[in-house]
């Protein structure tokens, strides 16, 4: 049974505002891209005043069932109805215009104006001379009738994340929108921001003065807030219901069908000597301000270390550094005692793997072929080559083919370019190349952003093999759920320091958190 943080004791009512909430629905909707059906007969009701959850894997469909609902598409087939309206949606200004609106996973604001010259430029109609003082007189009545406030005369560029999601969502009710589509809106936030934002949308979604359809892949959030849910899988309707009648599982079931996951090897408790050794590590950002304040950290054969944060706080710089891609600017890496310069041949000579963030753009040649991607990191050392000079491409295509098949990576053939492939198979493509040899450390940088569960299973599983066999591993992840399940230790970075330590097992969400966001006292 879900639990709404709404009928907790701990919420205030919010007053009944004027806006009523706004239900829609989406009849039979079929968008193809050529020969491509991204939605094909999909049905999805939300009722008004009412929290409902869209789930699906990447490529399900999520994205372009709401963009057809937004405006930003035109459906081939099938009919809207607002509010028990048809209606045809020709772009977001008319979605707007009947109250719809949509909160994005990246934030749209402008970080260089003030919220409330944010919230005010986002009107559709300005008069030509606008007068600050009346708007802002506007903008304080309209903020102590919204169940949380945001600082309207600081710039965007100055506060939180958790503050700019607030004026995202308060952006939208702002401009009176009824109907709101959240696009993973708590991938930046802290735990705890996230339960407040959400219980506070929660409340206006009591009080029927909002109607919410949240895109997420938060079973945990789903479970907590949601009324319903409807999950898509390959742009078809794979399953619905109330949330309350439902486990996290049955949910999983619906989403992935027949297909197998990976399950984690047990998790082993012998912990080895210390591989990792990072000593008042400094780097600078790419504006040349400082990114990382003398951070210390180890790392024992055996250990998953997980790093979290709200991003933007060092971590980047950080796996840049290990990984030999940005200079550190003071302070000294060891692995296994011996000074480390994350060179070709000390990666090569250590043992290090690295499984990067976007690895399209961080690990991979996208134009060369998946073959030569995996022979990327020993391409000039046997099979591949004779002699560090003349290349064997027959060790490319046999060492591609069995990589290709123990790894699961679906390509049309170990020839076809990189950019051909899914995000979740690039994924694995980096896997098979940097745990296919011995390896002692393994630098991990949310190495499951974006991807399904099959793909995700996998990773996590792999992860925990590798760790099982004797590696110390670093994860970086913005997933707070992801580094619990695999951690040994989690560390909080802030601001480029290390400002919190403690096992998972015995980790303190709340502490967490408020490291996360700099609220420690």
């Amino acid at each position: 049974m879900s639990v709404h943080p709404a009928s907790d004791t701990r919420y205030a009512a919010v007053p009944a505002g004027a806006q009523h909430a706004l239900g829609i629905e989406v009849l039979s909707m079929t968008k193809r891209f050529g020969t491509f059906a991204a939605l094909d007969q999909v049905s999805l009701k939300v009722r008004a005043g009412s929290f409902h959850a869209l789930l699906g894997e990447n490529g399900a469909g999520k994205s372009t069932l709401v963009k057809c609902i937004m405006g930003y598409y035109r459906a081939d087939e099938g009919e809207l109805l607002v509010g028990d309206r048809q209606e045809i949606i020709e772009n977001p200004h008319a979605a707007h215009a009947l109250g719809l609106g949509m909160v994005y996973q990246h934030f749209t604001s402008v970080p260089a104006m003030t919220v409330a010259e944010n919230f005010v430029l986002a009107r559709a109609q300005l008069p030509r001379i606008i007068d600050w003082k009346k708007e802002k007189a506007q903008l304080a009545d309209f903020l102590d009738r919204m169940p949380f406030r945001v600082p309207l005369d600081a710039k965007v560029s100055a506060i939180s994340a958790g503050e700019r999601q607030k004026c995202e969502i308060l952006k939208q009710l702002y401009l009176k929108r009824r109907f709101l589509i959240l696009d993973e809106p708590t991938s930046v936030l802290t735990p705890q921001e996230a339960d407040e934002v959400l219980g506070m949308l929660r409340q206006m979604v009591a009080c029927n003065e909002l109607t919410v359809l949240m895109i997420t892949h938060k079973f945990r959030e789903v479970m907590a807030f949601a009324d319903e849910v409807t999950i898509l899988r390959r742009g078809r309707l794979a399953g619905k219901g109330r949330v309350g009648e439902l486990t996290s599982d049955a949910m999983a079931g619906m989403m992935i069908g027949a297909q197998h996951l990976a399950k984690s090897p047990a998790r082993s408790t012998e912990f080895g000597a210390e591989r990792l050794a990072i000593r008042r590590l400094a780097a600078l950002d790419d504006a040349g301000q400082p990114a990382l304040h003398e951070v210390s950290l180890a790392v024992r054969s055996g250990e998953i270390v997980g790093i979290a944060g709200v991003s933007g706080n060092g971590q980047r710089q950080l796996i840049e550094v290990l990984a030999g891609q940005r200079a550190a600017r003071g302070g000294e890496i060891l692995i296994a005692g011996a000074p480390y310069h994350a060179t070709r041949d000390e990666m090569h000579r250590h043992h290090v793997s690295c499984l990067p963030e976007e690895p399209l753009r961080n690990a991979c040649v996208a134009r060369m072929s998946v073959a030569d991607n995996l022979a990327l990191r020993e391409f000039d050392r046997w099979p591949f080559a004779v002699g560090r000079w003349w290349l064997r491409r027959r060790g490319f295509r046999e060492t591609a083919q069995r990589k290709i098949a123990d790894y699961q990576i679906k390509t049309r053939s170990p020839d076809s370019p990189m950019s051909d492939l899914s995000g979740g198979n690039v994924q694995r493509t980096v896997l098979a190349r940097e745990l296919g040899g011995e390896v002692d450390v393994m630098i991990a940088a949310n190495p499951c952003f974006g991807l399904d569960f099959a793909a995700t299973a996998q990773i996590h599983a792999e992860l925990m093999a590798v760790r099982n066999r004797g590696a110390a591993v670093l994860l970086v992840s913005e997933d707070l759920d992801e580094l619990l399940e695999l951690a040994d230790r989690i560390i909080v970075i802030f601001n480029g320091r290390l400002v919190y330590e403690a096992r998972a097992s015995e980790a303190d969400l709340v502490e967490v958190g408020r490291h996360m966001a700099g609220h420690a006292g």
